[in-house]
């Protein structure tokens, strides 16, 4: 029987690279792969509902296009524009607490290497351990702040991520999720494009649910399925409103 490796003698540098190799991370604090999800299932489960819901009015197969090329690119846009709003105010508001922090590093370095110790020892360390480590996350202003940042404000200074590619994620996944229900109306009208609408929406969430299931390690199945009774719901809502209120209303 193989023996376990033992580590303890390797560089930091052997130790990360071996952990790596062993169990790697998918990035999720970036914002730009939640963006993407996030922004293909809105762009494919609203589109695909306004869509049939203007359908279901029965109007010319030109006013659903048009009804659906302005779904794509009105939501596209919001999409991109809450998305960097929210992501730079969150940016800013982490900027200012690291500055407030930076501060009280320069200002009170005794202190915060006292808190960081009783932060350290609240998690479990021995009172001379905690001491140690304090010391020497204190010992360097950059480490300093990060160690702060991450006990204090669960947050990685190195990690904030980007509004502006959260955004163009965003403004480019809607779009793409907006345009698979629409496909069928650039191609056609009538019945056969409502139907290619629900099937296509259908196929596309539960594609996006799946992705969505495999990013996070839960059951695949079970996420491609809930993702697709959303849109199932989402679209069947929207057209007998549709249906009910008539092109004539």
């Amino acid at each position: 029987m193989a023996s376990t490796p033992s580590f303890e003698d390797l560089p930091l540098e052997a130790v990360i690279r071996a952990a790596h190799y062993n169990h790697h991370h998918r990035s999720v604090q970036s914002g730009g792969m939640r963006a993407a999800v996030f922004g293909a299932s809105d762009g494919l489960v609203s589109n695909a509902a306004l869509i049939l819901g203007v359908a279901a009015a029965d109007p010319s197969p030109g006013v659903v296009r048009l009804a659906g090329v302005a779904g794509l690119i009105a939501g596209a846009v919001s999409m991109a524009a809450g998305e960097y709003v929210s992501m730079r105010a969150q940016a800013e508001l982490f900027e200012r607490e690291l500055a407030v922090e930076s501060r009280a590093l320069r200002e009170n370095p005794g202190l915060e290497t006292l808190e960081l110790l009783k932060i350290y020892e609240a998690r479990g360390l021995e009172p001379e351990l905690a001491q140690e480590l304090a010391e020497t996350m204190m010992s360097d202003p950059v480490t300093a702040l990060g160690a702060h940042a991450r006990e204090e404000l669960g947050m990685d200074p190195d990690q904030l991520g980007s509004p502006v590619t959260a955004a163009a994620w965003s403004f480019v996944s809607f779009a793409v999720g907006a345009f698979i229900p629409l496909l069928p109306w650039l191609l056609g009208g009538g019945t056969a494009a409502i139907v290619a609408t629900l099937v296509l929406g259908v196929v596309g969430a539960l594609a996006l649910g799946g992705l969505v299931g495999w990013l996070s390690g839960r059951s695949i199945p079970f996420a491609a399925a809930r993702q697709a009774a959303i849109a199932v719901v989402a679209g069947g809502v929207t057209y007998g409103i549709g249906a009910l209120v008539g092109v004539g209303a």
